[in-house]
């Protein structure tokens, strides 16, 4: 029952990120920046060509490879997981981080860049120019679900 979740956890992530990507691309430049959740919320199109904040845009090909690698081994450990008992919580965190991994590094291999689309607007200018994705919040919330269970 727990792996019949966990997939579904990693489809849904990867499909509904795909998806949502998709329909930022094809609207273009035109309809963004937009207002989300009563102007809390900014949605616009960033192509993220690098890591995280950008950082590496200039050695794209390094930042493809470790994302590729990554993936990798973070699918080894999710399938391994899979096989024991108990600790579903690191499989939950596993499924959450797996499945942003699969959707970033989709991008990084098929657009050569990562659509990120959402910002936060916040009074500190620095954070509200932070854009992410639906992946990135699924990564952080998966890292920090089986950092908490592997270090109990």
């Amino acid at each position: 029952m727990v792996i019949g979740i966990c997939i579904t956890i990693v489809l849904g992530i990867f499909l509904g990120d795909l998806w949502i990507k998709d329909r930022i691309e094809k609207a273009g430049g035109e309809h963004f920046p937009a207002d989300l959740a009563g102007g809390r919320l900014i949605l616009k199109r960033y192509h993220n060509t690098g890591a995280m904040l950008d950082m590496g845009a200039s050695r794209r090909k390094v930042v493809m490879a470790v994302s590729v690698v990554l993936t990798i081994l973070i699918s080894i450990v999710f399938v391994i997981s899979l096989g024991q008992r108990g600790n579903n919580t690191l499989r939950v965190g596993l499924a959450l981080l797996l499945g942003g991994s699969f959707s970033n590094t989709y991008d990084r291999l098929k657009r050569k860049y990562v659509v990120d689309y959402l910002s936060f607007n916040v009074r500190w200018k620095w954070f509200r120019r932070i854009v992410f994705n639906l992946s990135d919040f699924c990564i952080i919330i998966g890292s920090f679900l089986a950092a908490l269970t592997l270090s109990n």
